[in-house]
């Protein structure tokens, strides 16, 4: 056989000469280039021996390429496979399988699989019913409140979900589909689904009647939400006192006050009217500051029999502050007191809120006192309102007073509250005070939002305090949050200020693991500074990670937005 040999390539030559020899190489030269018989006379082709030849010729290939997968450890799965068979005696090297949505969220995998663009409402359907996660009406909120699923993704979702053991068919369900499409204006879906509500034989309540009459007039489609008002009978409902205070009290939380009022002349006399009705309409007019207005329909009230109570005084109050007429807001307090009608806690709230307008804080504190001493106690909308005034005046000390009155007689601030009044103490001064109510919540038992964990991260960060940082990190972290980038950002920039380099490389590493990159300020800070520190071995190392992280989180930028994670 006469075989003409092409000249090998370099890489070649240094695995058979170099510090990689593979076993049966030297033999192996003489026929691994010729894999294919292009080239080869048909002579050659039908001498028995070229068979015996290339038969091991492919034996070798294989084993080679199982010695070259073990060094570099990789994978040759998707190679081609030979034609003539190989001894089992050549183990393949297998990468280990794993999920690769093990890290998503229950409602993240939901929403995903309309991410694989499947079609035909089967496919999506068994699709759902395979992914593994413990559906409840909850995570169907979570699924249809976030992310940016279209309206007949919604409606496919639901309509799968609805028919699953556990989860009821009653109007709450409904309602949660009914507002989730209401706030993405699908109006048309959301119609669709409130009729389809009635065919199942699921009377629609007047929460769900509010959600869509308020999604409507949320979006200026005004016309809409009358519209559905006359129409009510085609949902089983009637146009009543009670529907009508929902559809005027959505009107006027919307500052739609005029068409409220048009509304409320229109059905005069064929509606009956009751003192809620009454007190929507001045609680619209007392927004707008209209005294004249709210005057009008206190009149009206007692002219249908109707006595005004603590709300009418507390929306009359609270008018009269929006117009300045602050001296009569107070005559009016003093007329409640000598007709024998006693002020409740939302008359001092608007009373308290019309001096905080004039930043008039002796006022404010007068009238705290004088609802101390009443039959009434603070709610938290009082607390509220002047621990925000004195925090937004820099006076800390009084709100620190007023804030921890508020945990004394038990009232817990909601998550958001708590996050508002920390916010303003980590915009000016040092961090203790910040801290200081950080640690007074957190003794009463109150949640704190992951945001009020970064504002106090920040802050500390920038004044260089690393052990109370380090100590809020963990406390953070038990609590239930997860760290995310700018977390590590903070960490990293607070150690890297007061020079603990070696911590803040740790730290810089541990996020890198986790699949997040700072941003080339904090790298570049961090790398200056063990720079500057003549530390340039572990400043390189650095550099590369970095840039490998970078790198991955283009592509994984990239692979998510093709539903990478499915």
């Amino acid at each position: 056989m006469a075989f003409h040999f092409r000249r090998l390539p370099g890489w070649y030559l240094s695995f058979s000469s170099g510090r990689y020899r593979l076993p049966h190489f030297s033999s192996l030269l003489s026929v691994f280039r010729f894999s294919t018989i292009n080239g080869i006379p048909d002579s050659s082709i039908n001498d028995p021996s070229f068979h015996q030849t290339h038969n091991r010729c492919n034996v070798d290939e294989r084993r080679v390429l199982t010695e070259l997968s073990d060094l570099f450890q990789l994978s040759h799965m998707n190679t081609t496979i030979p034609l003539y068979p190989y001894k089992e005696s050549y183990p393949v090297k297998q990468i280990e399988s794993r999920d690769v949505d093990e890290f998503l969220l229950p409602e993240e995998k939901l929403r995903g699989i309309f991410l694989q663009k499947l079609r035909g409402r089967t496919a999506i359907e068994n699709a759902l019913s395979n992914v593994s996660v413990e559906l409840s009406i909850d995570l169907i909120a979570k699924v249809v409140d976030r992310g940016n699923l279209g309206g007949e993704a919604m409606v496919l979702f639901f309509n799968w979900a609805i028919k699953q053991p556990g989860i009821p068919r009653d109007a709450h369900s409904y309602y949660i589909i009914i507002r989730a499409l209401g706030r993405r204006k699908f109006f048309e879906f959301m119609i669709q689904v409130l009729h389809d509500m009635v065919k199942d034989g699921v009377k629609p309540n007047l929460e769900t009647v509010s959600a869509v009459m308020d999604s409507f007039i949320r979006a200026r489609r005004v016309h809409k939400a009358l519209d559905m008002f006359e129409n009510l009978e085609e949902f089983g409902l009637t146009p009543d006192t009670e529907s009508l205070n929902v559809l005027l009290l959505c009107l006027c939380r919307r500052t739609h006050v005029g068409a409220a009022n048009s509304l409320f002349n229109a059905v005069g006399g064929k509606i009956k009217f009751n003192c809620v009705t009454y007190n929507i309409m001045v609680s619209g007019w007392s927004k707008l500051g209209r005294v004249s207005e709210m005057e009008r329909t206190v009149k009206a009230m007692i002219a249908d029999g109707f006595t005004p109570d603590c709300s009418t005084f507390s929306y009359l109050i609270e008018g009269l502050g929006r117009a300045g007429q602050i001296d009569d807001a107070v005559e009016i307090l003093d007329h409640m007191k000598e007709k024998g009608c006693i002020p409740d806690t939302r008359v001092y709230n608007a009373m308290i809120s019309n001096f905080i307008s004039t930043q008039n804080f002796d006022e404010c504190k007068k009238y705290y006192k004088a609802l101390l001493e009443s039959n009434f106690d603070p709610d938290l909308h009082t607390y509220t309102k002047l621990i925000s005034a004195f925090l937004k005046s820099q006076q800390v000390a009084d709100a620190l007073e007023i804030f921890e009155e508020m945990l004394i007689q038990g009232i817990v601030p909601p998550t958001g509250s708590l996050t508002s009044f920390i916010e303003p103490l980590c915009s000016y001064g040092p961090p203790h005070a910040a801290m200081m109510i950080y640690k007074k919540a957190r003794k009463f038992g109150c949640q704190i939002s992951l945001n009020a964990y970064k504002l106090l991260l920040k802050r500390l960060s920038r004044f260089g305090k690393s052990g109370m940082l380090l100590n809020l990190w963990d406390e953070m972290q038990e609590s239930g949050h997860t760290s995310d980038m700018e977390v590590y950002e903070y960490v990293i920039n607070g150690l890297c200020n007061i020079g603990h380099l070696e911590n803040a490389v740790h730290v810089m590493e541990e996020a890198l693991r986790k699949g997040f990159c700072p941003s080339k300020i904090v790298c570049s800070k961090l790398n200056n500074k063990l720079l500057a520190a003549n530390d340039v071995d572990k400043a390189y190392k650095l550099f590369l990670k970095i840039k490998d992280a970078r790198r991955n989180e283009n592509a994984q930028r990239y692979w998510r937005c093709n539903g990478w994670h499915f």
